[in-house]
């Protein structure tokens, strides 16, 4: 993925700046020779090159100075608040949504289902904002992210696994998934906001291999130290357990949709997005550094 921005005399106003894509994100524009404004509820309090501004997207506050470019990695329905409240009027924004917003639109969880509409619809509010004003705009679209230890994912299976020295799997867990790192995604949203062929697209963004789920977890386990042992148990088994843990609402973090998902297919093709910004993604080989242990 090329960067050809020419960024010195550029401002970057990023959002979700202490999540998984923002701890990749800011290192790398600073090294483009960008300005940055990170924006977050609990900023940092050691010095750094970054300029912190802490209010919540959602409700209220605003960027200290004008900026240039938008990366929004956080809620994309805060991104929207934030726009509609603003003075400063951007000439780029680059956001990231999910693939949620396909996925889980007919989920049997109606959590889900709401959440694939919030997407959906701040998607369209974003579009229909920009395009009133003259902005530039892309949406990305990322598939299960991984890389740093924040994601809700492969870190939590890995925190799982450290805690029980083995993870046990439904036998069922043969869908296919395109793991994505985050390192990629910040990258890529440089190379979007470059090229001009991205403006006014939506792109599904996934990591650089296809393989099924049982694959993956098993991947991530053999990369801790020590590595965890995966265990298949019968699918209704593991269902039933996970259903009667989650009408106490307890559990590991699964659900009964979570846990049927396992076997489902979620590939999205991004030969639009590897045409229009030189996306090109890693392959899922994960490191222990990828889940540090809290």
């Amino acid at each position: 993925m090329s960067t050809t921005r020419s960024a010195s005399d550029c401002n970057a106003l990023v959002f979700g700046a202490s999540g998984q894509i923002g701890h990749f994100l800011l290192p790398h524009l600073l090294d483009q020779g960008v300005s940055v404004e990170a924006v977050s509820r609990h900023p940092p309090t050691q010095a750094s090159s970054v300029l912190w501004t802490q209010f919540d997207i959602h409700v209220g506050g605003d960027a200290a100075r004008r900026p240039d470019l938008v990366f929004s990695a956080g809620p994309l329905d805060g991104l929207v608040s934030w726009l509609a409240r603003t003075r400063h009027r951007p000439s780029r924004i680059v956001a990231f949504s999910s693939t949620s917003a396909l996925s889980k639109q007919n989920s049997i969880d109606p959590d889900e289902r709401a959440l694939a509409e919030r997407l959906l619809e701040a998607e369209a509010s974003l579009a229909a904002y920009c395009q009133a004003r003259g902005i530039a705009w892309t949406i990305l679209r990322p598939t299960l992210i991984y890389g740093c230890g924040k994601d809700a994912n492969l870190s939590r299976i890995a925190a799982l696994a450290r805690r029980w020295h083995c993870l046990p799997l439904p036998r069922h867990a043969r869908g296919l998934r395109q793991p994505v790192h985050a390192q990629d995604l910040a990258l890529g949203a440089w190379c979007a906001v470059n090229a001009a062929a991205s403006a006014g697209k939506c792109y599904e963004v996934c990591g650089g291999e296809t393989l099924a789920y049982d694959e993956m977890v098993r991947r991530t386990l053999a990369c801790l130290s020590p590595p965890a042992q995966l265990v298949r148990v019968p699918s209704s088994l593991l269902q039933a357990g996970v259903w009667a843990l989650s009408k106490f609402h307890r559990g590991p973090g699964l659900s009964p949709s979570m846990l049927r998902r396992m076997g489902e297919d979620l590939v999205f093709p991004d030969a639009a997005a590897r045409r229009d910004f030189g996306w090109k993604p890693r392959a899922f080989e994960p490191q222990a550094s990828d889940f540090p242990n809290p």
